[in-house]
C-alpha cells in the first residue's frame, strides 16, 4: 500500500489527483489518500448541480463547487473534515463493498475510545448519527473508493451550503438524502483534531503493513494541475451535466409578481417563460428570447439585464432583481 497525502487545499486540484492517480500511476500497487478541502460542495457525478446547493450562499461565502467522479449525494468539505482515498485493483475473490473500505475508519476511532458504527448503503455514524458518507468509482476492474470525514466541521455552513434555494425543481438527477448528522467532535467527550485522527486512521490503514510514502514529481503535478484547469475547474463539469430539468421560481416585489419558468438542458436555458401582474411598455418574449441559449447563471442574466434595460419591460425592475430570479 503507496501513502500519498496532499498538501494542497484546492478542490479541483485534489479531484484532479484522484483521477491522475487512479488512470496514470502503476496498477500493480494499491494506493490510499489523505486530503482536505477549502470550504467546498463536492457533487455526485449524476446530480444536477442546481438542485443540490444554495448559490446565493456559495456565492457570498466564496464556496467552490466541483462534481467528482463517482455517484451518490452531495456533500460539504471545510478545514474541519478529512477526506480518504483508496484506489484498487480488483482481484480474484476480492469483495468491493463499501464496507471494506469504511471499517479502517471505524477501527481507527474505536482505537481511540470512540464508538462507530457502518450502517445502511454507505454511511458511517455515531449514535446515529452520520458522520461519514462514502461513494464508489469503478472503471475496468479498478476501484476508487472515497469517503469525506466530518471531524469538526462547521454544521450550520453544512446545512446552509447544501440547502436548495426556494425554487422548486423538478428532474430526474439523483436528490441527496438529507440525513441527522453530526461530527466526530461533537459526539466525544474529550477533543478530536483532524491531525489526531489522521494520525489514527494511517495507524489502522497502514500499521500492518509497510509504509511507503509517494512525493509526486513535477511530471505529476504539471498533469494533475492541467486536468484540474480542463476538467475540474470548469462551468461546463460542474455545472453543464446537471441532465435536463425544469427551474421555477418567483418573487413579490413592489411593482408586482414576477415568475420565471424556465427549460433546462446541461445548464443551458432551452426555454424561458416570464410572467406576473406586472406592467411594461416592451414585449416581454424579447426578454425571453434573449435568455434562451445562455447558461442558467445569474451574472449572465445581469448583464442582459442591463443591456435591454429591463425597466422598460418590467416597469420597476432593476438588473439585479432579474438577476436574483435566476439565482
Amino acid at each position: 500500500m503507496i501513502y500519498i497525502e496532499s498538501d494542497s487545499k484546492d478542490p479541483y486540484f485534489n479531484l484532479a489527483l484522484e483521477e491522475y492517480v487512479f488512470e496514470k500511476m502503476d496498477r500493480e500497487q494499491e494506493y490510499f489518500m489523505l486530503w482536505q478541502n477549502d470550504n467546498t460542495i463536492v457533487v455526485g457525478k449524476y446530480q444536477n448541480t442546481a438542485q443540490e446547493i444554495n448559490q446565493k450562499f456559495v456565492d457570498d461565502n466564496d464556496i467552490r463547487v466541483v462534481r467528482r467522479l463517482s455517484g451518490g449525494g452531495a456533500v460539504y468539505h471545510d478545514r474541519g473534515n478529512l477526506n480518504f482515498t483508496f484506489i484498487v485493483d480488483q482481484k480474484k475473490g476480492f469483495d468491493f463493498n463499501f464496507r471494506r473500505f469504511a471499517m479502517p475508519v471505524v477501527e481507527a476511532l474505536d482505537s481511540m475510545g470512540i464508538r462507530a458504527e457502518f450502517t445502511g448503503r454507505n454511511d458511517l455514524v455515531i449514535d446515529g448519527k452520520k458522520f461519514s458518507g462514502n461513494s464508489q468509482y469503478l472503471k475496468q476492474n479498478r476501484i476508487m473508493h472515497h469517503g469525506c470525514i466530518m471531524i469538526d466541521s462547521n454544521l450550520i455552513d453544512v446545512a446552509d451550503a447544501l440547502k436548495p434555494k426556494e425554487a422548486k425543481f423538478e428532474s430526474k438527477s439523483a436528490k441527496s438524502v438529507r440525513s441527522r448528522v453530526t461530527t466526530i467532535s461533537a459526539q466525544s467527550s474529550f477533543p478530536v483534531t483532524v491531525e489526531g485522527f489522521k494520525k489514527a486512521l494511517i495507524r489502522q490503514v497502514m500499521g500492518k503493513e509497510e509504509k511507503e510514502n509517494y512525493s509526486l514529481t513535477e511530471e505529476d503535478l504539471r498533469e494533475i494541475r492541467r486536468l484540474a484547469k480542463e476538467k475540474y475547474s470548469t462551468w461546463q463539469w460542474n455545472y453543464g451535466k446537471s441532465g435536463n430539468y425544469n427551474y421555477y421560481n418567483h418573487h413579490r416585489y413592489p411593482f408586482g409578481s414576477v415568475e420565471v419558468n424556465a427549460q433546462v438542458k446541461d445548464g443551458v436555458i432551452q426555454e424561458i417563460s416570464i410572467s406576473g401582474d406586472f406592467f411594461g411598455a416592451g414585449e416581454i418574449t424579447d426578454v425571453e428570447k434573449a435568455l434562451e441559449g445562455i447558461r442558467i447563471d445569474e451574472n449572465l442574466a445581469f448583464h442582459i439585464a442591463k443591456r435591454m434595460d429591463i425597466g422598460s419591460y418590467i416597469r420597476g425592475m432593476t438588473p439585479e432583481d432579474m438577476q436574483k430570479l435566476l439565482r
